[in-house]
């Protein structure tokens, strides 16, 4: 999972009305009579120039819908206008490599304070105090926006480089130039402002929501079954990755396998719905039977109704919602995290990814595939065969097996460092030098969480891998995460370095890191030396995208749902939120799933971590799956280093723009489902 840098949650790159009229969330005091004579004096400084016309237009209105009286009188905007505003080309491009110096030396500096002030939270080692968690908690960039408005930088910006709206740049966008592209991401700087105050208490929300997350582990070598057995070794599984993934393991080992994949299921029921015991959480003092709820404490003493978490989970949902919401005030264009999370942060809209999921989710290929999985199986599907695993080449390998190779080639982080990474991209077809400068720019880490990767935003600084590294190495789980993280830090880097303008640094969205991180992740087993021949191996391949997109599709469009239910009942309680989250979890399941998986109303859809920590981030993992579809078509005999470097020093274009270039189409989910059908055929 790419962990969401502080600074681009606090970035708010929003729409200003092109009207100029007072707005009680900015609190303007230009009106359109200013606005009026403000043009009228451009037109006598510069008379009849086409070529400034709209520049000036967007400029003068959009710096107008920002001026608060704190900023000057309607006179002093006019004078500020005409006195900041730039006009000759060479100039202005001076002016634009300036700002991209500036704006790498302070977000990487923040960036670097941010992620040092999170290693005691983030990096395993001894347990956080209260002041790292205080630190942790901390924003260094909350007073960035104020200050560039209180300095007047930002205005001398939105003045000189307009903002452009998401359907200006999918239709301007194909006649741009880069220069003009990186005009318009300067533009997207300066859209908002919202009090440092109100950034601060968003940052702090969301850190306490990592933390809460990170430190969510079942002890599953306490956990008893029916007859009162432990069916698990001692290990702490971290939710709802830790537990997904075990579940997963568990495809080849008959009725003791399917055993432990339900009492699993039975877990994660009890988190959802907050029945669990609040003492089993992240505590090995009890042993608990999760299917009667019982524990006992290592006196051997029964308690048959054992205080449970109430609510905890969706308390913290809901406070990530109010801390929101206090950022809508200020943010007229797009006045919900709803829109901000999709018009503004994935440049795709809600409507748009509702309709590509409802189309996916509703195709006919699905129940194909179901059967086909029912009779790989031998037995009718279950709710949790939403993580079948059985179309990746290790379903047929022994998971102790790999953890023996993956412990013995990386016993420590060093390891990985020095022979795994550079090994990895050699046999992508890498350079040697282009391999040291990408290992050379990462730093690995032993994660307390399920792991990440964190960018850097300055070319001095490195990004970051973290992944579960135990006392005795890398198990393959800890491995296939950092695949799936260094794939990540590989886009980072090439697409802080690679790409010619700093402000156009990195992908689209989201979704389109994970899907190189998908492309790298895949491909675990060949790094290992694990070589598939299999003629069939390409079908595999495909429906194991196709039903990692089936099942995350779901998770996402709950995610979704529920959002936008609390803004429908922003008064809603953590109880209120926790039926309504079910609820929302089990017509979502009933309409896509129970037909084929064997259960009506189950919640299971509601167990993903990332609903708490990571608010409205769902969407980009089946989005990126889509995007990872299309790119390894692209990829199919070529040299994939070959491609990442052509395809991804493109930078942030809009998500059609870069896949027009990327791939030569749109994201599209049909290509996938076209496979699908003809992979379902190859295997029968």
């Amino acid at each position: 999972m790419k962990r969401i840098t502080t600074l681009l949650l606090a970035a708010a790159l929003l729409v200003v009305a092109a009207g100029c009229k007072k707005n009680n969330n900015t609190m303007s005091n230009i009106d359109e009579s200013c606005v009026k004579s403000t043009m009228e004096a451009f037109h006598e400084k510069y008379g009849d120039r086409p070529d400034l016309q709209d520049r000036l237009t967007r400029g003068v209105q959009q710096a107008a819908a920002l001026w608060t009286t704190e900023d000057g009188s309607p006179a002093e905007f006019q004078e500020f206008c005409l006195n900041h505003f730039v006009a000759d080309s060479a100039a202005l491009q001076a002016m634009a490599d300036q700002l991209e110096r500036n704006m790498e030396s302070l977000w990487g500096c923040f960036n670097k304070m941010t992620v040092d002030l999170n290693l005691p939270i983030h990096v395993d080692g001894p347990a956080p105090t209260e002041l790292d968690e205080l630190f942790g908690a901390y924003d260094p960039s909350a007073h960035f926006s104020a200050d560039m408005f209180q300095q007047k930088i930002a205005f001398i910006v939105v003045l000189n480089f307009p903002f452009y709206t998401l359907e200006e740049k999918n239709t301007l966008g194909a006649g741009w130039s880069r220069q003009q592209w990186a005009y318009a991401r300067l533009g997207d700087l300066f859209t908002a402002r919202v009090p440092a105050d109100v950034q601060q208490q968003l940052t702090a929300q969301l850190s306490g929501a990592d933390n809460y997350i990170s430190n969510y582990n079942i002890m599953m070598g306490h956990l008893l079954d029916e007859q009162g057995n432990k069916i698990f070794p001692d290990m702490a599984l971290i939710t709802h990755w830790g537990l997904r993934d075990e579940l997963k393991t568990h495809y080849n080992e008959g009725d003791e396998g399917l055993a432990k994949q339900r009492m699993i299921y039975q877990v994660m029921r009890r988190i959802i719905d907050q029945s669990i015991p609040a003492c089993v959480i992240n505590n090995a003092d009890y042993d608990w039977n999760p299917f009667s709820n019982t524990i006992v404490d290592k006196d051997g003493k029964t308690d048959d109704s054992p205080a449970r978490e109430q609510d905890v989970r969706y308390q913290t949902f809901l406070d990530n919602f109010h801390a929101m919401q206090q950022v809508d005030k200020y943010n007229p264009g797009y006045p919900t995290a709803i829109a901000r999370a999709f018009d503004e942060g994935m440049e795709v809209s809600y409507e748009e990814i509702e309709r590509l999921f409802d189309e996916f989710c509703s195709s006919e290929q699905v129940g194909e595939v179901a059967k086909l999985i029912e009779a790989r199986l031998g037995r009718k599907l279950e709710p949790f065969d939403i993580w079948y695993d059985g179309f990746k080449s290790r379903s047929t390998l022994n998971e102790d097996d790999l953890s023996a190779l993956t412990r013995r080639l990386y016993p420590t982080r060093e390891a990985f460092a020095t022979q795994g990474m550079p090994s990895i991209l050699n046999q992508l077809g890498f350079g040697a030098e282009k391999t040291n400068f990408i290992c050379s720019h990462v730093t690995v880490d032993p994660s307390r969480g399920a792991g990440h990767a964190w960018e850097s935003n300055m070319r001095t600084d490195n990004a970051r891998l973290r992944t579960r590294i135990g006392k005795d190495g890398m198990d393959y789980k800890g491995y296939n995460i950092a695949v799936h993280e260094f794939g990540h830090n590989v886009e980072q880097t090439i697409t802080l370095h690679d790409v010619d303008h700093y402000i156009m640094k990195g992908v689209p969205n989201t979704a389109f890191t994970e899907a190189l991180a998908f492309v790298f992740q895949t491909r675990d087993l060949d790094f290992l030396g694990y070589k598939n021949d299999d003629p069939k191996k390409e079908a595999m391949e495909t429906l194991d995208i196709f039903w990692g997109c089936y099942e995350i599709m779901g998770v996402a469009l709950v995610d979704m749902y529920s959002w936008h239910w609390l803004y429908e009942h922003p008064d809603a309680t953590a109880t209120e939120l926790k039926e309504q989250v079910i609820r929302i979890a089990q017509e979502v399941w009933n309409k896509y799933y129970a037909k084929y998986l064997g259960e009506e109303d189950s919640p299971i859809l509601a167990i993903y971590s990332h609903m708490i920590d990571s608010p409205l981030y769902l969407a980009n993992y089946p989005y990126g799956h889509i995007i990872q579809f299309q790119l390894e078509q692209q990829l199919k005999g070529k040299v994939v280093a070959d491609e990442i470097q052509r395809i991804y020093p493109a930078g942030r274009l809009t998500p059609q723009h870069w896949m027009r270039h990327a791939v030569g189409s749109e994201v599209s989910t049909r290509p996938l489902l076209a496979a699908a059908a003809e992979a379902v055929k190859a295997l029968r």
